[in-house]
């Protein structure tokens, strides 16, 4: 067992050792940011983009490398001597390394071998040992996989060192790392108090399987039945049901004038944090509701809120197998077989914007609900399963707003997603209703801890905290077959995309802090979908007319009313409201201005 050189770090290391066990320790949070860049120290590095402050478990380069935002920390110099180093500021119980190799399109870089040091002075260092050698840890085969390293036995210190000792014959000493550690008790220390964020809610914040999260869900149906309902939109690849909960004061039941609201996840199997924000937002809302709270009762009774928490339960098994800290950038993050959820819808851009081109747009094509192609709709296209149920989903209930939660960054996107010019990787696409994404994406990102906020690092190369938080999809990067271009032109529902956390699958002990960041958010967005107008369309005989179309003017996009119902919403406000009804005969509008 390595010990600092000082008799207060041995006999605090004893009494802990004594009364606390060697039980697991959570990573400290290089990749949560929780650990900041002056936190970050190396022996030398090639540039300021592969500094120190880079080396942090799954963090991404940018499209173009040589900049300021590079994938890892690379040494100045290819020597044994190079060492990276990470400054608890505190005595914390040490006991494990992952690694990665340098994120890079172009690059293979990684450390093969490396040695572990301590310090509490940051000037003495002592050598972990095996016996009486320095003991010599296995590193990375390849750049993408994480690999853990746990200690013989705990080391307590303030300072840890990882030095490199051999590394890929052809790249050079590059890492990207995180430290696994228990901080020890220390009442003194301001700093690391000043920085903790609790939460009074009492929920459970843990990582749930696909059976514990059933389970859950069931109890809150036992806890709220008479404002919950439990069903399932279909099955994933290997048969799990994509089950969902709707929370209402008539659940079941289409209401008129009660809008219809929905929140997704884990459409990316391995971005686990929205996942567990839903399961927490559920019984969250169950327990408000039942101890009275008036916003959330005035939510709950004049919302039809539905929160289906894994679209796609396959990937996130493979990537909870792994687990949180192992899953890597991308382990699950597709269907079983094979295919982005999220990008899989049919591409109605193109198709509008061809219209567009030809001048056919309002005359001879329509600027809404854009008929799905015939070849996507045929068994050999290349379409999830549950990009099917998805879709069936959305055509089946009258959704007017919706929010899929993503992770791995802070920033709430808006469509168009995909560039109008083609072969452009990222150019601004609006909509027609670009004002009205706008303020639905601000309601969320303003309303969260960290994304507007000026001082926090980015999660990897941009910094979208300079833009309020949000940002167009196509201007980040452009992709077809979203699910927020397709919301946009097939049905009246506004869909935006929520990146939630820098870490895309967190540690469960990170849940209470992310939930404590989020959660005025969830509400807020929710909130917005009663902003606009709603209303019925009835034509002289005081009869509703179904399948309606309600243009306004100065917006080239226009909503219908139900099929099934002559009701209908839009996010208009702010403007002057002029509405046309094409329906072959005359009618009449029962406003509500929200």
């Amino acid at each position: 067992m390595i010990q600092g050189s000082d008799h207060r770090m041995k006999l605090i290391y004893v009494l802990f050792m004594l009364c606390c066990g060697v039980s697991e320790c959570p990573p400290l949070g290089l990749e949560t940011l929780k650990i900041v860049d002056f936190q970050l120290h190396a022996s030398t590095a090639q540039r300021y983009g592969l500094g120190a402050h880079r080396g942090r478990l799954n963090i991404q380069a940018g499209l173009y490398e040589d900049d300021l935002y590079d994938g890892g920390w690379c040494a100045g110099r290819i020597d044994p001597l190079q060492w990276f180093e990470v400054d608890a500021r505190r005595l914390t119980k040490f006991t494990g390394v992952i690694t990665q190799g340098r994120s890079s399109l172009w690059s293979s870089d990684w450390v093969t071998s490396y040695r572990v040091q301590f310090s509490n002075d940051s000037h003495t260092w002592l050598t972990l040992k095996n016996g009486s050698r320095d003991l010599l840890f296995i590193g990375n085969k390849e750049k993408e996989i994480p690999v853990l390293n746990t200690f013989p036995k705990p080391v307590v210190a303030r300072y840890i060192r990882i030095n490199p000792r051999s590394w890929f014959s052809s790249g050079s000493i590059c890492m990207r790392v995180e430290i696994l550690g228990c901080p020890m008790p220390d009442p003194n220390n301001y700093y690391h108090r000043r920085n903790e964020i609790t939460t009074t809610d009492n929920l459970d914040f843990k990582h749930h399987t696909y059976k514990e999260m059933r389970q859950l869900m069931k109890v809150v149906n036992d806890m709220c039945p008479n404002i919950t309902r439990i069903y399932n939109i279909g099955k994933s690849y290997s048969g799990q049901k994509l089950y969902a909960i709707e929370i209402s004061d008539n659940p079941g039941e289409h209401e008129l004038g009660e809008p219809e609201f929905r929140y997704t996840a884990g459409s990316h199997g391995n971005e686990v944090l929205g996942r567990e924000l839903l399961l927490l937002l559920m019984q969250f809302l169950c327990q408000e509701y039942l101890s009275g709270n008036p916003r959330i009762r005035h939510l709950v009774d004049e919302t039809r809120i539905h929160l289906l928490p894994s679209v796609n339960p396959d990937g996130y098994d493979k990537a909870a197998e792994a687990g949180s800290e192992l899953s890597g950038w991308s382990l699950g993050r597709w269907s079983q077989d094979g295919l982005d959820i999220h990008h899989n819808f049919p591409d109605l851009n193109t198709i509008l914007w061809e219209a567009e081109s030809r001048n056919w747009v309002p005359r001879k094509f329509q600027n809404h609900h854009i008929a799905i192609p015939e070849w996507y709709q045929s068994k050999n296209a290349s379409v999830a399963m549950e990009t099917r149920a998805l879709l069936s989903w959305m055509e089946k209930i009258p959704f007017v707003l919706g929010g899929n939660l993503q992770g791995g960054e802070l920033v709430v996107t808006f469509p168009y997603d995909r560039t109008r010019p083609q072969g452009e990787v990222r150019a601004a696409s609006p909509t027609p209703d670009d004002h009205v994404f706008r303020w639905l994406a601000f309601s969320y990102a303003s309303t969260h801890r960290l994304m507007t906020d000026a001082s926090r690092r980015a999660c990897h190369t941009q910094d979208f905290a300079k833009e309020d938080g949000t940002i167009n999809g196509a201007s980040w990067h452009t992709a077809a077959g979203s699910m927020n271009d397709f919301s946009y032109l097939h049905t009246n529902c506004f869909e935006l995309s929520m990146y939630v956390g820098c870490d895309k699958f967190p540690h469960e002990s990170e849940l209470p802090e992310e939930w404590e960041n989020n959660r005025e958010s969830l509400i807020v967005f929710m909130e917005q979908v009663h902003r606009g107008i709603k209303g019925v369309i009835r034509d002289l005989q005081g009869r509703g007319i179904a399948n309606a179309i309600i243009s306004v003017e100065g917006i080239n996009h226009d909503v219908r009313s139900g099929t099934k119902t002559p009701q209908y919403s839009a996010h208009v406000c702010g403007i002057s409201f002029k509405p046309m009804c094409t329906t072959g005969r005359a009618c009449l509008f029962d406003l509500l201005l929200c």
